[in-house]
């Protein structure tokens, strides 16, 4: 009996691991068609929990190196069953570069497009309005290099 219940337990994990692992894949490849006619460079998958109230919300970073005098693309796209909305920030040490969403104005964007004058170590971070749980791809895309 505990053999079955050990086979069933393995198969469930496999089956829910591959059913993740394509929706992912999925989103990655519709958000980088979605960033239009660009070179795809680099995507980040973020999986977060719900924040806790009056605290930070939970946030994923990633460096980077981008180089001077190219064009970047930074799309964002939320998986459907996600309790809320990304959003990515490109930063350069503690200076915002970019953002899909602008706080003041409450206006949302699926993408920005950044030149960069420095080549340097950039960070983005991705996570979701309101610290709500979510799912979410960033993809980075090169625009075009002058």
């Amino acid at each position: 009996m505990k053999a079955i219940i050990k086979t069933i337990s393995v198969l469930l994990i496999f089956i829910s691991t591959t059913v993740y692992s394509q929706d992912l894949t999925q989103l990655v490849a519709q958000c980088a068609a979605n960033a239009g006619n660009v070179t795809y460079l680099k995507d980040f998958v973020v999986k977060l929990d719900a924040g806790t109230l009056g605290g930070a919300p939970p946030t994923a970073r990633f460096a980077m190196i981008l180089s001077k005098n190219a064009m970047y693309r930074f799309s964002i796209c939320t998986a459907p069953d996600s309790e809320g909305d990304a959003v990515l920030q490109l930063m350069d040490m503690n200076r915002l570069l970019g953002s899909t969403f602008i706080q003041a104005t409450g206006k949302e964007f699926p993408y920005f497009d950044f030149k960069c004058q420095k080549t340097g170590v950039y960070h983005v971070f991705i996570s979701f309005k309101e610290g709500k749980a979510g799912e979410s791809v960033g993809v980075l895309s090169l625009v075009k290099k002058f």
